[in-house]
């Protein structure tokens, strides 16, 4: 996936391939003499995530996913697959994984046979795989770059996985160079040339950047396969939820059956609340109505990322990720970035009725400890301090959205919100918790600073700080000028139960 401004959703136009219409037609023909049948089931059973490189999957050179190294062995990739697949089914369920592959990556014997790993330790677990090819480097503009290596790619690739029934073929990521005519020619083409795949196991994309999978649906040519469908927020203007909802069912066309939804995501590090069914954030609602959508059809679908993709200003990472990578050699580990994103997406995978609240632990970066309701009690205006956690709702909150990129947190234990007493503006007005309201005394901005962020007060610009300093429990929190000091600084940890 390229997040590039300007993705829309037509394609360049260009001249079809003679060879692609003989092929075409030759497919026609048989597919008039024997009529395929169509796949029906629905495809909730792809529980799914992408896997990409670091710096997003269009490449010159071979692709190595985030957490791996093009040293590693076939015995050292699977390692790390296994220690972040345990994870990733361990906090999601999560059972598919979507990796990448160009023409670089299979060429490169050594370097293909080592990533090889990472799908077979997938499917020695019952994990699915989709294999997804991306062009050769963005500038290739959604056409394939080199069509003969193309094709020697896929045979080795198909050769190696036909008879695994745990792998998926997808032909092509985002096709979006050609005209719809050009890329369904193009990828019947490839059924006719790699029949060897089980066409019940190769996903064909969409239109555009895999956006519309009306002209795919309704190609006979296509009856048998899966297809492979994204949907982003960028993608298209601001909309309600309702009308996302209506947009996304449309460009399903009559095939959401047969649908994976391969790609669709959204800030997972902005702190975005995605149970907020009132909220007025474009992502919210886009994420919403997508797990809304799949929820409907019975469709499974791999977010886009669980590691891995470009990286988002300075932070390093892709803020669409939903996990954060840490560990080293191959004991690795992933933690959820935004666990209310991550109950949505067990949502539109069909589980429970509806996501629950999600609470965090609250936790400042010099001293560790944890933001807590003091004495503790209930009462309008206890003073709110920093105290050695110990799993109490006192010291669990919710982020509730506020409108404007700020949120209201609100203790678990009383129900009341964080406070700035009085709507003081001065330095050192202490946070207190009171009933919820409308003021900007109870709205802060989450301001990332590296993995942590600092929350500034609406109404002041001031951000919570423990005094001096202090590593003491019991130190009440204060508001003073953010000055990016790790006593201004927080990280919040989701909790169970």
């Amino acid at each position: 996936m390229d997040r590039r401004a300007d993705q829309v959703s037509g394609s360049p136009t260009a001249a079809p391939r003679p060879l692609a219409l003989v092929v075409a037609a030759l497919t026609a023909l048989a597919c008039l003499a024997a009529p395929a049948p169509e796949a029906r089931a629905a495809t909730n059973q792809f529980r799914g995530v992408n896997w990409a490189v670091l710096g997003d999957n269009f490449s010159t050179t071979a692709l190595v996913p985030q957490g791996l190294s093009r040293s590693d062995s076939n015995a050292t990739v699977r390692a790390k697959a296994n220690a972040l697949y345990d994870d990733l089914a361990g906090t999601l369920g999560v059972n598919t994984v979507r990796l990448p592959v160009n023409t670089h990556t299979v060429a490169d014997t050594t370097w293909w046979n080592a990533y090889r790993g990472a799908v077979d330790a997938a499917t020695a677990r019952g994990f699915k795989v989709i294999l997804a090819y991306w062009e050769d480097g963005a500038a290739s503009g959604g056409r394939i770059t080199n069509t003969s290596a193309w094709n020697s790619m896929w045979a080795t690739v198909v050769g190696a996985y036909s008879s695994n029934g745990g792998v998926y073929f997808e032909p092509m990521n985002e096709p979006h160079g050609y005209t719809s005519a050009q890329w369904r020619d193009v990828a019947a083409g490839w059924l006719a040339t790699h029949s060897a795949a089980p066409p019940g196991r190769v996903l064909i994309g969409g239109t555009g950047y895999s956006q519309d999978l009306r002209d795919v649906c309704d190609d006979s040519r296509f009856g048998s396969t899966l297809l492979s469908f994204h949907h982003y927020a960028f993608f298209y203007e601001a909309m309600t939820y309702d009308a996302f909802r209506g947009h996304i069912q449309t460009r399903l066309g009559n095939c959401a059956s047969r649908a994976v939804a391969t790609e669709f995501g959204a800030p997972m590090s902005t702190g975005l609340d995605y149970g907020n069914a009132g909220s007025t954030d474009n992502f919210v609602r886009h994420i919403r109505a997508m797990a809304q959508v799949m929820r409907d059809n019975g469709m499974g679908g791999t977010y886009w990322p669980a590691l891995g993709g470009k990286p988002t200003g300075n932070l390093g990472y892709d803020s669409y990720s939903l996990y954060a990578l840490s560990g080293s050699g191959t004991d690795l580990n992933l933690s959820v970035r935004n666990a209310s994103g991550a109950d949505r997406l067990r949502y539109a995978w069909g589980d429970g009725s509806a996501p629950p609240t999600s609470y965090y632990r609250v936790d400042a970066r010099h001293s560790g400890k944890s933001m807590d309701v003091q004495q503790p009690n209930t009462d309008n205006g206890a003073r709110v301090g920093q105290y050695a956690y110990g799993g109490n709702p006192w010291q669990q909150w919710q982020f509730q959205d506020a409108g404007g990129g700020h949120w209201r947190i609100i203790s678990r234990h009383s129900g009341r919100c964080l406070d700035v007493v009085s709507a003081s503006t001065a330095d050192g007005a202490e946070l207190v918790q009171y009933t919820c309201g409308t003021g900007t005394n109870q709205e802060f901005q989450m301001v990332a600073s590296g993995s942590y962020f600092q929350l500034k007060a609406r109404h002041s610009g001031k951000c919570v700080d423990v005094p001096s300093s202090s590593t003491s429990d019991g130190a009440v929190l204060k508001q003073y000028p953010c000055n990016g000091g790790a006593n201004q600084q927080w990280s919040r940890t989701a909790v169970t139960g």
